[in-house]
């Protein structure tokens, strides 16, 4: 870190991120279960494993195409909790409001998580609520935390990555990103973009009873797939290698990122993962995903290989080899 002040950069996803974690937090919270910087915590009560995490959510604008605030809150956390393998179960809501906010809009979001939490199968069963003066805060922040059980059997984390595995994708990436952005921006597309905001704990569900084995699983939001490839790489000291024409990008995402000069592997996502697991497994699971709605248009698009720890390569399209490395700087704040 050059700077002792808090910079937008340090809620990107990225390289800052990493850094204030590593110099601000990880000194003070040093636990075994922590450390191991994973989309929710592993641990264990009364012989139980269970899944813990908590997430925050400040997007702007607060209602987009495919979703909005609301939404985002109870998908996220159920997200990070099948990321686990877990089965999410009970959440948390926590509400900021500022004064003045329209309680129909409130009522809106609302209507909104109970939906999603329909559709997850999760329960919201306890909760907060904080106004704020006016300019004190930017309308509404939520923090959800969430609770799931991990089956027996189950193994999945950032650090099991090995060499051999191949590399998932559960759909098209940037989708978010591109949207948020083209709608604080006032930026219209000929083929309208919208979130992919969704649970994906029925889409993980299948895909581990196609292969209990699974290394590794994670949605890439903040920093996109570039910055959660990074992740895994360094958690598991491992080298990554991506096929740049196997990654499933919209079309409109790639030209809207040409002219905003943005690169879509680095833009945020809500409603996909990437999946880590022994080769021989790949198709097998790959029809499990395709045979769930939010995992239709599943692919590989990568590898892991013992050379070259901790770094990722994409392999471009006409045979040249790029190093993707950690978001630095902060492209598009407030995603989620």
């Amino acid at each position: 870190m050059t700077s002792d002040k808090i910079q937008l950069d340090h809620g990107s996803g990225g390289r800052a991120s990493q850094e204030l974690i590593a110099r601000a937090f990880l000194p003070y919270f040093d636990n075994v279960f922590l450390n191991e910087l994973n989309d929710s915590a592993a641990v264990i009560w009364n012989g139980f494993r269970l899944a813990f995490t908590t997430d925050s959510y400040v997007v702007d604008p607060i209602f987009f195409p495919g979703g909005d605030i609301g939404r985002l809150a109870i998908c996220g956390t159920v997200n990070d909790l099948a990321m686990r393998g877990a089965d999410p179960r009970y959440l948390s809501a926590g509400f900021i409001l500022e004064e003045g906010f329209p309680l129909s809009d409130l009522e809106r979001i609302l209507q909104s998580m109970a939906a999603a939490s329909r559709e997850a199968g999760v329960q919201v069963v306890t909760g907060d609520t904080k106004v704020v003066p006016r300019g004190a805060a930017d309308k509404i922040f939520i923090n959800t935390s969430g609770l799931g059980q991990i089956p027996p059997g189950i193994d999945v984390a950032g650090q099991n990555a090995a060499p051999g595995d191949l590399i998932l994708v559960s759909g098209t990436v940037g989708d978010h990103g591109l949207t948020i952005l083209s709608r604080r921006e006032g930026l219209s597309f000929e083929t309208p973009l919208q979130s992919d905001a969704a649970p994906l704990n029925g889409l993980v569900r299948s895909m581990l009873e196609a292969c209990p084995g699974l290394h590794v699983l994670r949605d890439p939001t903040r920093g996109g797939l570039a910055t959660t490839l990074n992740e895994i790489a360094n958690q598991s000291q491992v080298g990554l290698e991506i096929w740049e024409e196997a990654l499933p990008i919209r079309n409109e995402v790639i030209a809207a990122a040409e002219i905003l000069g943005l690169d879509p592997l680095y833009l945020a996502n809500e409603g996909k993962l990437v999946a880590f697991l022994p080769a021989e497994q790949a198709e097998k699971v790959l029809a499990a995903m395709r045979d769930q709605p939010y995992g239709r248009e599943a692919v590989a698009i990568g590898r892991v290989l013992a050379e070259n720890p901790g770094r990722v390569v994409l392999k471009t399209a006409i045979g040249g080899r790029r190093l993707l490395d950690l978001l630095t700087g902060e492209p598009l704040p407030r995603i989620c």
